[in-house]
């Protein structure tokens, strides 16, 4: 089976009450690791890439190592997802090269570091939906920037993120601005600002409702019930990966990710997919650190490369079961982006807000 849109795979989600996490890929060893543990735990998959990392593989490359996964595990929906998209022409060109879903982060400008007005974010975001829904493509939106509550700086990573300090209003989603944001777009869905951020150091403690605003998804929700929504920079950010880093000679300071229980409560308040990249980051170096460590006469890349598929995999699997998408790939019915075109020319799949319901 080829690819399939995210929307089948954030609509079945939504049906039955798990979240899905989107893992950012870079490179084999990592696809593998997904892939594996997704195989072991019949999970559906999402595969998302940065525009850095389509520079750092090569489009050719990437792309074939992600058909390559779709041919070894045909029976697993994949879906493969453009992260953080800055224009609607890097959106084009994921398309062009096969992406079966694509995020138009309108809350920036094109340069990727200055905030955008809601204007321009809607106008920018609905010119990708119109080109994408019509080649069955699935469409994120971004509303809102991400940041720090704590210092109220923006959040900057592989070349993407606001610069400089921004106010309190443009680091949490308004939940009105949402409404009209789902119904002038058509999104598929929507990524909220609610304090996380990109990497490792994302809190100085262990963050409660002032720097990490779960009540916001829930606020966001219950305006937009039909609504799939994302949360950006949600790796956890495990202790005993750090220790092992800085055990073999790494230098992380402390240091709290996103907790796995508040974002199983962001699943029930209709968050639907989750990214995650630093944990599997933690996960490779730390396996590195300690293999390189452990037998420095070592000089065979696969000393240090087969034990960091194994602890990525481990990642991986944990949050496939800790968001419970373990168990669901099975059971989905794999359909292609030819099919999803002509749901959405016939209006089967728009986007449903609570004031069109009313109405």
């Amino acid at each position: 089976m080829a690819l399939v849109p995210m929307r089948l795979l954030l609509d079945h989600a939504a049906e039955n009450g798990y979240g899905i996490p989107a893992y950012n890929v870079n490179n084999m060893e990592q696809i593998q690791a997904i892939m594996q543990a997704a195989h072991e735990l019949d999970s559906p998959v999402i595969l998302q890439a940065s525009r850095g990392a389509r520079k750092y593989a090569g489009e050719s490359f990437l792309r074939h190592l992600i058909l390559a996964a779709v041919e070894t595990y045909p029976h697993i929906p994949i879906a493969m997802h453009q992260d953080h998209g800055n224009s609607p022409a890097t959106c084009y060109s994921a398309m062009s090269h096969g992406f079966t879903s694509v995020m138009m982060d309108g809350s920036l400008e094109a340069d990727a570091k200055t905030p955008a007005s809601f204007e321009y974010n809607v106008e920018v975001t609905r010119k990708v939906v119109d080109v994408a829904h019509a080649i069955g493509v699935s469409v994120e939106g971004e509303l809102g920037c991400l940041g720090s509550l704590e210092t109220g700086m923006g959040d900057k990573e592989d070349g993407h993120g606001a610069e400089g300090v921004l106010s309190h209003d443009q680091l949490l989603t308004d939940p009105d601005e949402a409404v009209a944001f789902v119904e002038q777009t058509q999104v598929d869905a929507l990524a909220v600002a609610i304090g996380t951020s990109h990497g490792a150091y994302k809190f100085t403690r262990k963050p409660t409702g002032e720097i990490l605003a779960i009540s916001r998804i829930e606020e966001i929700h219950r305006r937009l019930p039909n609504t799939h929504l994302v949360m950006h920079g949600s790796s956890s950010v495990p202790e005993d990966l750090l220790a092992i880093i800085n055990q073999n000679g790494g230098q992380i300071p402390e240091t709290y990710g996103v907790p796995v229980e508040e974002i199983q409560k962001g699943i029930k308040s209709g968050v639907r997919k989750v990214n995650i990249d630093t944990d599997n980051r933690l996960a490779i170096t730390a396996a590195v650190r300690e293999a390189l460590m452990a037998n420095p006469k070592e000089f065979d890349p696969r000393h240090f490369l087969k034990p960091s598929i194994v602890y990525m995999q481990k990642v991986c699997g944990d949050r496939y079961k800790q968001f419970e998408s373990a168990g669901q790939g099975s059971k989905i019915k794999q359909i292609s982006l030819d099919d999803f075109a002509a749901k959405y020319a016939k209006g089967e799949l728009n986007a449903i807000t609570k004031q069109a319901v009313k109405a």
